[in-house]
């Protein structure tokens, strides 16, 4: 995340507002898959547009997924962090 500009933290907000709009007519659980298949879908359709053809995709395939499961397992770890360091806080 060290490539963050000033906006970051406010559009990553706005995806969360949205799933707890969410929660008014779906379990956590439903709306926390929805949000991660939309993560997915869309970094695929990004990853898609760094590549010329499919052909030239598959080849990076590995890699690409590799670079999103580490970043995911960084920012994953740094919010599980932070949530077990202000636990009473954040859960009241």
């Amino acid at each position: 995340m060290s490539e963050t500009d000033d906006k970051f933290f406010k559009r990553a907000d706005d995806h969360i507002n949205l799933s707890n709009d969410q929660l008014s007519d779906a379990t956590i659980g439903k709306v926390s898959a929805s949000m991660m298949y939309s993560v997915a879908r869309f970094n695929a359709w990004f990853s898609a547009c760094e590549f010329s053809n499919a052909a030239e995709m598959k080849k990076g395939r590995q890699e690409t997924i590799k670079y999103f499961v580490a970043e995911y397992e960084k920012m994953v770890t740094e919010n599980l962090d932070d949530y077990i360091e202000n636990f009473e806080k954040f859960m009241k």
